[in-house]
């Protein structure tokens, strides 16, 4: 079944958010490079973008669905816009779409042998 497992935030200053997050809540943030950072807990898990290209203007929750080009699909059919195409990015793959009301979210598939 598809559920939510990840929110991502957009932020100005990675080093503060994470810093921020780690201390006020104790979590624990892996870097993916100097603009990216998120919680590996394999729950709901959070993500801090800080990179201007690849922000959202809100926070982008992400939908994990066993079928990645079945979901583009299916949201295509129920009426929703994609706003970027498929892509690939550490941990699996994904799209991102608007749904019918504006609010931008992405559909993700986890890599082959990834505990998500």
């Amino acid at each position: 079944m598809a559920r939510i497992n990840f929110v991502e935030l957009p932020v100005r200053d990675i080093a503060t958010v994470r810093t921020f997050y780690e201390m006020a809540f104790a979590m624990e943030m892996t870097a993916f490079g100097p603009t990216y950072a998120c919680t590996m807990t394999g729950d709901v898990d959070l993500g801090i973008q800080a990179d201007a290209s690849e922000t959202t203007t809100a926070p982008l929750p992400v939908i994990q669905v066993d079928d990645l080009e079945a979901a583009l699909a299916a949201v295509r059919e129920a009426g929703g816009k994609i706003s970027k195409p498929i892509f690939a990015f550490p941990g699996g793959r994904r799209f991102h779409f608007v749904d019918p009301s504006g609010n931008e979210l992405s559909a993700m598939q986890v890599a082959p042998g990834t505990d998500k």
